[in-house]
């Protein structure tokens, strides 16, 4: 595992640049391994329904690691990965969730937006709360303290989490798990469960574990390259 130096704020600190060089891949090995990487992606799937079966704590832990190697705005890394395995902490979650899905499911959403989801057959019931062997509640740091415990902005923070998650989400597929999506709207119950500090707003609660054997998914056609790329 590679040995890395204590994070501190670099706000104001003059600019330090250092070489890099990585080893250049050769071609051909480049392209088998993004061929490889892409049919392995198109595998990916969001999945609702969790074995309950325990999974390898240490490959979630590399899992938040690769997604906190995403870039962001300044190099704040805006990001808090809470990790939560507690059965107790996820109950409280998953009723808390359930209770604002309920209230949204029953006309906060309104029709358009319960149209779109209902190709996807969700609804206001979510055991993959506690299903689910592990969740992964991301928080977005609105701003830092420095040392004086004064407030210093973060700038970027939609994109950079987002790219964040989006890495996790890559990386956690990619080391056997499977893992959805959840944003609870308002999530600020998500805060108050975790002891969260006031910086810190809930980005995304993200259940990690294997599939039931019983599992299900949408029946779901993506765009191909061609609707989605353009080449100039």
């Amino acid at each position: 595992m590679p040995i890395t130096e204590e994070w501190t704020p670099i706000h104001g600190a003059p600019y330090r640049p250092v070489p890099y060089h990585p080893e250049r891949m050769d071609p051909a090995e480049s392209l088998a391994r993004a061929a490889e990487l892409r049919t392995r992606m198109q595998q990916r799937r969001t999945v609702r329904q969790f074995a309950t079966d325990p999974v390898p704590e240490q490959v979630i832990r590399d899992a938040i690691a690769c997604a906190a190697t995403a870039p962001s705005g300044a190099h704040q890394q805006p990001w808090t990965f809470a990790l939560v395995r507690d059965p107790e902490v996820r109950r409280q979650i998953r009723e808390a969730a359930e209770h604002e899905e309920r209230i949204s499911y029953d006309g906060r959403l309104g029709e358009e937006w319960l149209a779109a989801l209902r190709p996807l057959g969700t609804d206001e019931v979510k055991p993959h709360l506690t299903d689910a062997p592990a969740l992964i509640v991301v928080f977005q740091q609105r701003y830092w303290l420095g040392a004086d415990g004064t407030k210093h902005k973060h700038y970027y923070v939609d994109e950079s989490v987002g790219i964040a998650v989006g890495m996790l989400l890559s990386a956690l597929h990619q080391s056997g798990l499977a893992a959805l999506i959840h944003t609870p709207s308002p999530m600020r119950f998500l805060s108050e469960v975790l002891g969260r500090p006031e910086n810190e707003k809930a980005f995304a609660v993200i259940p990690v574990g294997y599939p039931a054997p019983d599992c299900q998914v949408p029946d779901l056609v993506r765009k191909s390259l061609d609707q989605v790329m353009v080449e100039i």
